[in-house]
């Protein structure tokens, strides 16, 4: 079970939609983190599924990312109930030299279909453009990883070209400003 939401962390809600709130990740989400990037189903197309360790490192590099830019993924939950099911947020990439902002998202197993991704998904979109001022959010998703397209897709973005990143090729999913909303 994921972790509720405390009163001490209720400032850090950065976004906001329907049935969600995304707020900053702590180390104390490291369970809820874990059961989505250490999931082998979740994460099959990674390299690999993620270890314990690993799962608090993915939130030390979130945290230190909302050091250095004020955001990074954010660690999603319930509404009702307050637990953490994911994570969903903006991160920097470097994409063959380019640098872009890109809308990610992981959330675990047991809540895929309920469109929770598209709906953190489309907030922080929204938040990139009308918050942070940025012109254009990517997706970078492996081709065969069709639940992560049909998001990306349900949220207007649409492929842009093939790149290779992390050694991988993946789909370069962008949304510009002007042809948000």
């Amino acid at each position: 079970m994921g972790q509720p939401i405390q009163t001490d962390t209720s400032l850090d809600v950065v976004i906001e939609t329907e049935r969600l709130l995304l707020r900053r990740m702590t180390p104390s989400d490291a369970d809820a983190i874990f059961a989505v990037i250490g999931d082998p189903v979740a994460m099959q197309y990674y390299p690999q599924p993620f270890t314990r360790d690993d799962a608090a490192e993915w939130i030390e590099r979130n945290l230190l990312r909302y050091n250095e830019h004020g955001y990074g993924l954010f660690g999603v939950v319930l509404k009702s109930g307050g637990e953490v099911i994911g994570d969903c947020g903006l991160v920097q990439q470097l994409v063959e030299g380019e640098p872009h902002l890109e809308v990610g998202y992981h959330l675990q197993r047991r809540h895929w279909g309920n469109g929770y991704a598209t709906e953190a998904a489309r907030r922080c979109m929204e938040y990139a453009f009308t918050q942070l001022g940025t012109d254009k959010v990517v997706s970078l998703i492996r081709p065969e990883n069709l639940p992560s397209r049909r998001v990306a897709e349900r949220n207007g973005m649409q492929v842009e070209r093939q790149v290779t990143f992390a050694d991988l090729p993946h789909l370069l999913y962008a949304m510009t400003r002007e042809n948000y909303g």
